[in-house]
Protein backbone atom coordinates (compact mmCIF):
# COMPACT_ATOMS: atom_id res chain seq x y z
CA UNK A 1 0.00 0.00 0.00
CA UNK A 2 1.24 3.47 -0.89
CA UNK A 3 0.94 5.90 2.02
CA UNK A 4 -0.58 9.22 0.94
CA UNK A 5 -0.77 12.70 2.48
CA UNK A 6 -3.23 15.32 1.28
CA UNK A 7 -2.31 18.91 2.06
CA UNK A 8 -5.41 21.13 1.90
CA UNK A 9 -8.00 18.45 2.55
CA UNK A 10 -10.74 20.90 3.57
CA UNK A 11 -11.22 22.25 0.03
CA UNK A 12 -13.30 20.75 -2.76
CA UNK A 13 -10.37 19.13 -4.58
CA UNK A 14 -8.98 17.78 -1.30
CA UNK A 15 -12.32 16.20 -0.43
CA UNK A 16 -12.56 14.78 -3.94
CA UNK A 17 -9.14 13.18 -3.52
CA UNK A 18 -10.33 11.57 -0.29
CA UNK A 19 -13.46 10.25 -2.02
CA UNK A 20 -11.44 8.72 -4.86
CA UNK A 21 -8.60 7.29 -2.78
CA UNK A 22 -11.04 5.77 -0.27
CA UNK A 23 -11.75 2.92 -2.72
CA UNK A 24 -8.26 2.75 -4.26
CA UNK A 25 -6.92 -0.78 -3.70
CA UNK A 26 -3.26 0.26 -3.42
CA UNK A 27 -3.36 3.57 -1.52
CA UNK A 28 -4.08 4.50 2.06
CA UNK A 29 -4.48 8.01 3.46
CA UNK A 30 -1.91 8.56 6.20
CA UNK A 31 -2.28 12.32 6.80
CA UNK A 32 -4.77 15.09 6.05
CA UNK A 33 -4.05 18.77 6.61
CA UNK A 34 -6.19 21.88 6.89
CA UNK A 35 -4.44 24.57 8.91
CA UNK A 36 -7.58 26.55 9.80
CA UNK A 37 -9.50 23.39 10.70
CA UNK A 38 -6.66 21.53 12.43
CA UNK A 39 -7.93 19.25 15.17
CA UNK A 40 -11.28 18.67 13.50
CA UNK A 41 -12.41 15.39 11.99
CA UNK A 42 -12.95 15.11 8.26
CA UNK A 43 -16.53 14.05 9.03
CA UNK A 44 -17.23 17.41 10.67
CA UNK A 45 -15.93 19.30 7.63
CA UNK A 46 -17.43 17.00 4.98
CA UNK A 47 -20.30 14.91 6.43
CA UNK A 48 -20.58 12.93 3.19
CA UNK A 49 -17.25 11.28 4.13
CA UNK A 50 -18.48 10.31 7.61
CA UNK A 51 -18.39 6.59 6.84
CA UNK A 52 -14.60 6.61 6.27
CA UNK A 53 -11.95 5.98 8.91
CA UNK A 54 -9.69 8.99 8.28
CA UNK A 55 -6.88 10.78 10.13
CA UNK A 56 -7.77 13.90 12.10
CA UNK A 57 -6.98 17.12 10.23
CA UNK A 58 -3.69 18.68 11.26
CA UNK A 59 -1.28 21.44 10.27
CA UNK A 60 1.26 20.82 7.54
CA UNK A 61 4.11 21.35 9.99
CA UNK A 62 2.77 18.50 12.13
CA UNK A 63 2.85 15.87 9.36
CA UNK A 64 5.50 13.18 9.77
CA UNK A 65 6.68 12.59 6.20
CA UNK A 66 8.65 9.50 7.14
CA UNK A 67 7.10 6.68 5.12
CA UNK A 68 4.86 8.97 3.04
CA UNK A 69 5.13 7.82 -0.56
CA UNK A 70 3.37 10.77 -2.20
CA UNK A 71 1.90 14.13 -1.21
CA UNK A 72 -1.05 15.74 -2.96
CA UNK A 73 -1.00 19.53 -2.58
CA UNK A 74 -4.56 20.87 -2.87
CA UNK A 75 -3.58 24.29 -1.55
CA UNK A 76 -4.35 27.83 -2.76
CA UNK A 77 -2.24 29.34 -5.52
CA UNK A 78 1.03 30.95 -4.33
CA UNK A 79 0.92 28.88 -1.14
CA UNK A 80 2.18 25.66 -2.65
CA UNK A 81 5.52 26.99 -3.90
CA UNK A 82 6.99 27.50 -0.46
CA UNK A 83 5.38 24.35 0.96
CA UNK A 84 6.93 22.14 -1.74
CA UNK A 85 10.24 23.99 -1.43
CA UNK A 86 10.39 22.93 2.23
CA UNK A 87 9.77 19.24 1.49
CA UNK A 88 12.60 16.72 1.09
CA UNK A 89 13.94 16.89 -2.46
CA UNK A 90 13.08 13.24 -3.09
CA UNK A 91 9.46 13.56 -1.92
CA UNK A 92 6.98 12.74 -4.70
CA UNK A 93 4.39 15.51 -5.09
CA UNK A 94 1.32 16.08 -7.24
CA UNK A 95 0.35 19.75 -7.10
CA UNK A 96 -3.21 20.76 -7.94
CA UNK A 97 -2.54 24.52 -7.80
CA UNK A 98 -1.27 26.78 -10.59
CA UNK A 99 2.13 27.23 -9.00
CA UNK A 100 4.21 25.00 -11.29
CA UNK A 101 2.11 24.86 -14.47
CA UNK A 102 3.99 27.53 -16.36
CA UNK A 103 7.53 26.64 -17.39
CA UNK A 104 8.80 30.22 -17.57
CA UNK A 105 8.85 31.96 -14.15
CA UNK A 106 8.65 35.34 -15.91
CA UNK A 107 5.39 34.28 -17.56
CA UNK A 108 4.11 33.10 -14.17
CA UNK A 109 4.95 36.50 -12.65
CA UNK A 110 3.14 38.31 -15.44
CA UNK A 111 -0.08 36.30 -15.09
CA UNK A 112 -0.14 35.84 -11.30
CA UNK A 113 1.14 39.25 -10.22
CA UNK A 114 4.19 38.24 -8.17
CA UNK A 115 7.56 36.59 -8.59
CA UNK A 116 7.74 32.81 -8.34
CA UNK A 117 8.89 31.80 -4.85
CA UNK A 118 10.60 28.56 -5.92
CA UNK A 119 11.94 29.06 -9.45
CA UNK A 120 14.67 26.48 -8.85
CA UNK A 121 11.98 23.76 -8.76
CA UNK A 122 10.27 24.81 -11.97
CA UNK A 123 12.68 22.94 -14.26
CA UNK A 124 11.83 19.59 -12.67
CA UNK A 125 8.04 20.10 -12.69
CA UNK A 126 6.14 18.18 -15.38
CA UNK A 127 2.86 19.55 -16.75
CA UNK A 128 0.14 17.13 -15.68
CA UNK A 129 -1.84 16.64 -18.90
CA UNK A 130 -1.51 12.88 -18.70
CA UNK A 131 -2.33 12.09 -22.31
CA UNK A 132 0.60 14.21 -23.52
CA UNK A 133 3.22 13.86 -20.79
CA UNK A 134 2.70 10.29 -19.60
CA UNK A 135 6.32 9.14 -19.70
CA UNK A 136 7.65 12.37 -18.19
CA UNK A 137 5.09 12.09 -15.38
CA UNK A 138 6.10 8.50 -14.74
CA UNK A 139 9.71 9.62 -14.18
CA UNK A 140 9.20 12.88 -12.26
CA UNK A 141 8.90 13.58 -8.56
CA UNK A 142 6.91 16.84 -9.08
CA UNK A 143 3.80 16.89 -11.26
CA UNK A 144 1.88 20.13 -11.84
CA UNK A 145 -1.78 19.51 -12.56
CA UNK A 146 -3.46 21.50 -15.31
CA UNK A 147 -6.14 24.10 -14.81
CA UNK A 148 -9.62 22.61 -15.22
CA UNK A 149 -10.59 25.07 -17.96
CA UNK A 150 -7.23 24.53 -19.62
CA UNK A 151 -7.67 20.74 -19.74
CA UNK A 152 -11.14 21.13 -21.26
CA UNK A 153 -9.77 23.23 -24.12
CA UNK A 154 -6.45 21.45 -24.60
CA UNK A 155 -7.78 17.92 -24.96
CA UNK A 156 -9.85 18.52 -28.14
CA UNK A 157 -7.49 21.05 -29.74
CA UNK A 158 -4.02 19.56 -29.29
CA UNK A 159 -4.63 16.65 -31.71
CA UNK A 160 -5.85 19.15 -34.32
CA UNK A 161 -2.67 21.21 -33.96
CA UNK A 162 -0.51 18.08 -34.09
CA UNK A 163 -2.18 16.96 -37.31
CA UNK A 164 -2.30 20.45 -38.85
CA UNK A 165 -6.03 20.20 -39.66
CA UNK A 166 -7.12 23.61 -38.33
CA UNK A 167 -6.15 27.24 -38.90
CA UNK A 168 -4.02 28.20 -35.89
CA UNK A 169 -4.91 31.86 -36.32
CA UNK A 170 -8.66 31.39 -35.93
CA UNK A 171 -9.57 29.54 -32.69
CA UNK A 172 -12.33 30.67 -30.33
CA UNK A 173 -12.97 28.84 -27.04
CA UNK A 174 -16.34 29.59 -25.43
CA UNK A 175 -16.45 27.76 -22.10
CA UNK A 176 -19.01 27.36 -19.32
CA UNK A 177 -18.08 26.06 -15.87
CA UNK A 178 -19.76 25.18 -12.59
CA UNK A 179 -19.22 27.18 -9.42
CA UNK A 180 -17.07 24.61 -7.62
CA UNK A 181 -14.23 25.64 -9.92
CA UNK A 182 -13.90 28.80 -7.83
CA UNK A 183 -13.04 26.81 -4.69
CA UNK A 184 -14.65 26.69 -1.25
CA UNK A 185 -13.46 29.97 0.26
CA UNK A 186 -16.35 32.37 0.97
CA UNK A 187 -16.92 34.89 -1.81
CA UNK A 188 -19.74 37.33 -2.44
CA UNK A 189 -19.76 36.49 -6.13
CA UNK A 190 -20.35 32.81 -5.35
CA UNK A 191 -23.40 33.32 -3.10
CA UNK A 192 -26.47 31.40 -4.23
CA UNK A 193 -28.39 34.61 -4.89
CA UNK A 194 -25.53 35.93 -7.03
CA UNK A 195 -25.16 32.78 -9.14
CA UNK A 196 -28.50 30.98 -9.44
CA UNK A 197 -30.96 31.78 -12.23
CA UNK A 198 -28.23 33.53 -14.19
CA UNK A 199 -25.36 33.04 -16.60
CA UNK A 200 -22.50 35.45 -17.15
CA UNK A 201 -19.04 35.80 -18.63
CA UNK A 202 -16.06 36.60 -16.40
CA UNK A 203 -12.36 37.44 -16.78
CA UNK A 204 -12.94 38.14 -20.45
CA UNK A 205 -9.70 37.83 -22.47
CA UNK A 206 -7.79 37.87 -19.15
CA UNK A 207 -8.30 34.46 -17.50
CA UNK A 208 -5.06 32.98 -16.16
CA UNK A 209 -5.63 29.68 -17.95
CA UNK A 210 -4.85 31.57 -21.15
CA UNK A 211 -1.20 31.25 -20.15
CA UNK A 212 -1.54 27.46 -20.27
CA UNK A 213 -3.21 27.63 -23.68
CA UNK A 214 -0.39 29.85 -24.97
CA UNK A 215 2.26 27.50 -23.59
CA UNK A 216 0.81 24.18 -24.75
CA UNK A 217 -0.66 25.21 -28.11
CA UNK A 218 2.56 26.95 -29.12
CA UNK A 219 4.65 23.97 -28.05
CA UNK A 220 2.67 21.53 -30.17
CA UNK A 221 2.33 23.84 -33.18
CA UNK A 222 6.01 24.80 -33.12
CA UNK A 223 5.15 28.49 -33.37
CA UNK A 224 3.24 31.08 -31.38
CA UNK A 225 -0.48 30.32 -31.17
CA UNK A 226 -2.93 32.69 -29.47
CA UNK A 227 -6.61 31.88 -29.01
CA UNK A 228 -9.71 33.82 -27.99
CA UNK A 229 -11.10 32.46 -24.72
CA UNK A 230 -14.17 33.54 -22.75
CA UNK A 231 -15.28 31.58 -19.65
CA UNK A 232 -18.85 31.75 -18.33
CA UNK A 233 -20.21 30.80 -14.91
CA UNK A 234 -22.95 28.16 -14.90
CA UNK A 235 -25.45 27.95 -12.02
CA UNK A 236 -24.49 24.33 -11.32
CA UNK A 237 -22.04 22.69 -8.92
CA UNK A 238 -19.89 20.62 -11.27
CA UNK A 239 -18.95 20.35 -14.88
CA UNK A 240 -17.36 22.22 -17.76
CA UNK A 241 -18.53 22.40 -21.35
CA UNK A 242 -16.29 24.00 -23.96
CA UNK A 243 -17.67 25.03 -27.33
CA UNK A 244 -14.78 25.69 -29.69
CA UNK A 245 -14.99 27.32 -33.12
CA UNK A 246 -12.27 26.51 -35.66
CA UNK A 247 -11.57 26.73 -39.37
CA UNK A 248 -11.07 23.25 -40.80
CA UNK A 249 -12.93 20.28 -42.27
CA UNK A 250 -14.96 18.28 -39.75
CA UNK A 251 -14.03 14.90 -41.21
CA UNK A 252 -10.30 15.50 -40.96
CA UNK A 253 -10.67 17.01 -37.48
CA UNK A 254 -12.70 14.06 -36.17
CA UNK A 255 -10.20 11.59 -37.65
CA UNK A 256 -7.29 13.41 -36.02
CA UNK A 257 -8.91 13.48 -32.57
CA UNK A 258 -10.26 9.92 -32.73
CA UNK A 259 -6.91 8.60 -33.93
CA UNK A 260 -4.94 10.39 -31.23
CA UNK A 261 -7.16 9.12 -28.41
CA UNK A 262 -7.98 5.61 -29.71
CA UNK A 263 -6.06 3.97 -26.85
CA UNK A 264 -6.70 6.54 -24.12
CA UNK A 265 -8.75 5.09 -21.24
CA UNK A 266 -10.49 8.30 -20.17
CA UNK A 267 -11.05 10.17 -23.46
CA UNK A 268 -14.29 9.33 -25.27
CA UNK A 269 -14.60 10.70 -28.82
CA UNK A 270 -18.26 10.71 -29.82
CA UNK A 271 -19.50 9.68 -33.28
CA UNK A 272 -19.35 12.50 -35.87
CA UNK A 273 -22.11 15.05 -35.40
CA UNK A 274 -22.77 14.31 -31.71
CA UNK A 275 -22.16 16.80 -28.88
CA UNK A 276 -21.43 15.91 -25.22
CA UNK A 277 -23.14 17.13 -22.04
CA UNK A 278 -21.77 17.81 -18.57
CA UNK A 279 -24.38 15.48 -17.03
CA UNK A 280 -22.82 12.56 -18.93
CA UNK A 281 -19.39 12.93 -17.24
CA UNK A 282 -20.46 14.09 -13.77
CA UNK A 283 -18.42 12.55 -10.97
CA UNK A 284 -16.13 10.69 -13.37
CA UNK A 285 -12.60 10.95 -14.78
CA UNK A 286 -13.87 10.90 -18.36
CA UNK A 287 -13.71 13.64 -20.97
CA UNK A 288 -16.21 13.47 -23.83
CA UNK A 289 -15.31 15.19 -27.11
CA UNK A 290 -17.65 15.97 -30.01
CA UNK A 291 -17.05 17.24 -33.54
CA UNK A 292 -19.89 18.88 -35.50
CA UNK A 293 -19.62 20.59 -38.91
CA UNK A 294 -20.75 24.21 -38.94
CA UNK A 295 -23.31 25.36 -41.52
CA UNK A 296 -20.58 27.62 -42.89
CA UNK A 297 -18.41 25.54 -45.26
CA UNK A 298 -14.91 24.97 -43.98
CA UNK A 299 -15.77 25.67 -40.34
CA UNK A 300 -16.23 23.15 -37.51
CA UNK A 301 -17.49 23.28 -33.93
CA UNK A 302 -15.71 21.18 -31.30
CA UNK A 303 -17.19 20.28 -27.92
CA UNK A 304 -15.47 19.04 -24.78
CA UNK A 305 -17.10 18.12 -21.46
CA UNK A 306 -15.53 17.00 -18.19
CA UNK A 307 -16.07 17.20 -14.44
CA UNK A 308 -13.88 20.06 -13.17
CA UNK A 309 -13.30 18.36 -9.81
CA UNK A 310 -12.34 14.98 -11.28
CA UNK A 311 -10.74 14.94 -14.74
CA UNK A 312 -10.15 18.67 -14.33
CA UNK A 313 -8.40 18.34 -10.96
CA UNK A 314 -8.41 15.47 -8.44
CA UNK A 315 -9.03 12.61 -10.85
CA UNK A 316 -6.27 13.82 -13.12
CA UNK A 317 -4.04 14.16 -10.05
CA UNK A 318 -4.75 10.56 -9.03
CA UNK A 319 -4.17 9.35 -12.60
CA UNK A 320 -0.75 11.00 -12.51
CA UNK A 321 0.02 9.73 -9.00
CA UNK A 322 -0.65 6.19 -10.18
CA UNK A 323 1.99 6.65 -12.87
CA UNK A 324 4.49 8.16 -10.44
CA UNK A 325 4.05 5.24 -8.03
CA UNK A 326 4.30 2.56 -10.71
CA UNK A 327 0.64 1.57 -10.37
CA UNK A 328 -1.87 0.93 -13.19
CA UNK A 329 -2.89 4.36 -14.48
CA UNK A 330 -6.63 3.69 -14.30
CA UNK A 331 -6.63 2.29 -10.75
CA UNK A 332 -9.30 3.88 -8.57
CA UNK A 333 -10.70 5.91 -11.46
CA UNK A 334 -12.92 3.64 -13.55
CA UNK A 335 -16.24 4.41 -11.85
CA UNK A 336 -18.99 5.34 -14.28
CA UNK A 337 -20.38 8.88 -14.29
CA UNK A 338 -23.28 9.71 -11.95
CA UNK A 339 -26.64 9.97 -13.70
CA UNK A 340 -29.08 11.60 -13.40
Amino acid sequence: MARIAIFGASGYTGAELVRLIATHPRMEIAALTADRKAGQSMASVFPHLRHLDLPVLCRIDDVDLDGIDLVFCALPHATTQQVIRALPRDQKVVDLSADFRLRDPAVYARWYGHEHYAPELQDEAVYGLTEYYREEIRATRLCAGTGCNAATGLLPLLPCLEAGVIDTGDIVIDLATGVSGAGRSPSEGMLHAEVSEGYHAYKIAAHRHLAEFDQEFSRVAGREVRVSFVPHLLPQNRGILATIYVKGEAGAIHAAIAGRYAEEPFIVVLPPGEAPATRHVRGSNYCHIGVVPDRIPGRTILFSALDNLVKGASGQALQNANLMLGLPEVMGLEAAPLFP
